[in-house]
């Protein structure tokens, strides 16, 4: 996309409310003109997850109002919102519920869960969507009744992974689907993601299971330091053991500058390097046969 037509476009009509995916948002907020649409007033992100570190440059640089959205098609695109406050050092949320929508984070019990207790994010409300057409099985599994009103009101199964924060907002951490299982233990890489992007001295964080030696998988931590900041291995394992079982504490981590990214300004995983498999720690016997 040519983002410099866009820019020139915004300030010739002067557009006031624009709405873009985070990888076009990326790419404006490096235009030389981004900082002269004067007539900007509002800035919806919507489409894909918005990166801590976009929301930090547009917000903070530009001082636009930036609106983060969220909600698949099955629920008429928008289930929620998020302001981005300037200078807010915690993860872009997905917010509250817009009119008209109910939102729930249920167990697999379909029990709602506590706060900062992660599980599936279901969606009710008038935008929900009739079903899938042609797809009667897909619909019944996908748009189930809601079990917490007598009403016979549906809800949407939406595959998400979010918990509650105590504001009453939405944090969004992964897709369900992209669980992996290691060693016997099921692992939501989204979840280490987001406990390492509470550090202070993380600015992005991306969990991997790597097999580089065949039968050898084992979970890569790729980290992205904020500016200025000392950002101590050892202590952020340490931090991450207080929060998460040993079994999903990553045995490595690499510190990048920057996360490589493919031409459209998405996350390369690809591209991420390899780990060098060195270890200079002593060998250590096995305690028990088990």
């Amino acid at each position: 996309m040519e983002t410099g037509y866009l820019v020139e476009t915004v300030q010739r009509e002067e557009i006031t409310i624009l709405q873009v995916v985070p990888s076009v948002l990326e790419l404006l907020s490096k235009e030389p003109g981004f900082a002269q649409c004067a007539t900007l007033r509002v800035l919806f992100s919507g489409g894909e997850a918005l990166g801590e570190k976009v929301a930090e440059d547009v917000a903070n640089k530009f001082g636009f109002n930036l609106v983060n959205l969220y909600g698949p098609t099955e629920a008429t695109i928008d289930a929620t919102y998020w302001k981005v406050q300037p200078g807010a050092s915690r993860k872009p949320a997905i917010g509250k519920p817009i009119f008209n929508t109910q939102v729930y984070v249920l167990n697999e019990s379909m029990e709602p869960v506590p706060i900062g207790v992660g599980g599936e994010l279901y969606i009710g409300g008038a935008g929900l969507a009739n079903g899938y057409l042609g797809w009667p099985e897909l619909t019944a599994d996908k748009f189930v009744p809601n079990p917490l009103t007598a009403d016979g009101g549906r809800l949407y199964r939406t595959g998400d992974r979010v918990r509650w924060h105590a504001d009453g907002s939405l944090e969004f951490i992964g897709r369900i689907d992209n669980q992996v299982k290691l060693r016997g233990f099921r692992i939501e890489p989204g979840e280490i993601e987001a406990a390492l992007q509470e550090h202070p001295a993380v600015r992005q964080a991306v969990v991997v299971v790597r097999e580089d030696n065949p039968g050898d998988k084992h979970l890569v931590a790729y980290l992205e330091p904020r500016p200025e900041t000392n950002l101590e291995i050892e202590e952020l394992k340490e931090t991450l053991r207080k929060r998460l079982p040993e079994y999903m504490v990553p045995g490595t981590f690499i510190v990048l500058e920057a996360f490589p990214q493919t031409v459209h300004g998405k996350l390369d995983r690809k591209a991420l390097p390899a780990p060098e498999m060195i270890s200079t720690a002593a060998w250590r016997a096995p305690r028990t046969p088990q």
